[in-house]
């Protein structure tokens, strides 16, 4: 059993082979993987050491201590939580050995092509067809994805496509690594109210894909990206930050350095917001110990979906107490961005990125029913195409 000072020797180590001061970035992030310290709850081999991952955080410290360089995680936030863990649960070893190294340093930085303009919060619905080539060929896969984030940038994308459509909606869906260089690939931009385009359209032509980047079994997609769904929640509702992290924060700041905006009625919601905001970041850190014993579950739909509303409440907040201030927005320059930047930018830029955290990652209405359902317990809602072929389905 590996403990923390198992892991301080092993940082030691790792420093004392290779300072951060004369190695190169890329450098010390590959040797940091190979010793085991990249996520040390993943297996010997793989960046991991097969540790408890509450010890992450450890290592982590010990790290940032001696200036080490980290990998950027907000530039490569969907290789992490959400490629990754998929990958390491169905992966193949030589999928494994391929992908998550590359991924973990941030030399290949990754996309999500799952939303489809008639599939987006009824995600089963996807049209995309992957069809196979030969018996044991590639798939040639054709269709649309939309809303995806980084894909400007991406060398590889994880993606589902439908397999059989004579079989109901969630049981002929199939899970693919697709690469994003291919020249069947064409990604579009999506011009945002922010100005920017962060997210784009993503059209796929006769994109081949080989047999041996697909995962999990044909037809079981499905399950596969429940995994990669429910991990991506945790990732953007569950982030660790400290008291004050976040938007409350740069609100709070505000507040106490600017007290002529200040009123009774602003100071009262301020309040409410605060405690709200200090609950949601104690219920993820909750959350994120309850990951150390196994699998995300449904729960993390809850945290995605308090972080959706309050990064707009608080917004909208900030907005208000800078009063006119608050109606100027600093730049409309079409810019195609490699991350979000929430802090970076001022309270109208803030204000209207925030509209899309209730639409990314799982709307706030399907999250609703997620939590009724598989939190809850509550009975589902009537639906009739459950056991209809999805090619029967009215579109």
């Amino acid at each position: 059993m590996t403990d923390a000072a198992e892991l301080r020797a092993r940082v030691r180590g790792l420093l004392a082979a290779h300072p951060p001061a004369t190695t190169g970035r890329t450098d010390f992030l590959r040797a940091r993987f190979d010793a085991g310290l990249a996520w040390v709850h993943y297996p010997e081999g793989l960046g991991g050491l097969g540790a408890p991952r509450s010890l992450q955080p450890v290592v982590d410290a010990e790290l940032a201590a001696a200036g080490a360089p980290d990998n950027d995680p907000r530039r490569i936030g969907i290789g992490l939580g959400m490629a990754a863990p998929t990958i390491l649960a169905y992966g193949s070893e030589e999928v494994k050995q391929r992908f998550l190294r590359p991924l973990w340093v941030g030399e290949e930085v990754w996309c999500q092509l799952f939303s489809e303009p008639g599939a987006g919060s009824d995600l089963a619905a996807l049209g995309t067809r992957a069809v196979r080539d030969g018996v044991d060929g590639d798939w040639i896969v054709t269709g649309q994805k939309v809303w995806t984030s980084s894909a400007h940038v991406a060398r590889w994308a994880i993606l589902i496509a439908r397999t059989d459509p004579d079989v109901p909606k969630h049981r002929g869906i199939t899970y693919f690594i697709c690469d994003m260089t291919d020249p069947g690939v064409e990604v579009r931009p999506l011009r945002q109210i922010t100005g920017e385009a962060e997210f784009n359209e993503v059209f796929l032509t006769g994109v081949r894909i080989p047999d041996a980047h697909r995962l999990g079994d044909v037809g079981n997609g499905w399950k596969v990206a429940q995994t990669t769904l429910m991990n991506e929640r945790v990732s953007i509702g569950g982030m660790r930050l400290p008291r004050e992290g976040g938007m409350i924060g740069t609100v709070a700041k505000t507040w106490r350095d600017r007290p002529e905006l200040r009123t009774h009625d602003l100071h009262q919601r301020l309040l409410t917001l605060w405690v709200e905001a200090e609950v949601a970041r104690l219920t993820g850190e909750r959350l994120r110990q309850q990951l150390v014993a196994g699998q995300p579950g449904p729960e993390g739909s809850g945290t995605k979906l308090a972080f959706a509303r309050l990064n707009q409440e608080i917004s909208g907040l900030e907005v208000e107490l800078l009063g006119e201030e608050g109606l100027l927005y600093d730049d409309w320059t079409m810019r195609r961005p490699e991350l979000v930047d929430f802090t970076g930018r001022d309270a109208g830029y803030r204000y209207l990125r925030a509209k899309g955290n209730s639409i990314e990652g799982g709307t706030s209405e399907v999250l609703l029913n997620i939590v009724a359902e598989r939190v809850l317990g509550l009975p589902a809602e009537p639906r009739n195409d459950k056991d209809v072929a999805w090619k029967d389905l009215a579109r």
